[in-house]
């Protein structure tokens, strides 16, 4: 399920980038879930 979060994500910060629509909103969501994702994937070693 992250990856279909992170993949509509980046389809929708590219389409902001192209349209200029929303790119700094959608920019930091990508950030944000980039973040996420590091950080489970991080915690999920430890274990």
């Amino acid at each position: 399920m992250l990856w279909t979060i992170v993949a509509i994500l980046l389809i929708l910060w590219l389409l902001g980038f192209s349209l200029h629509i929303g790119a700094g909103l959608i920019h930091i969501l990508l950030v944000v879930a980039l973040v996420v994702f590091i950080f489970n994937m991080l915690s999920g070693r430890r274990n």
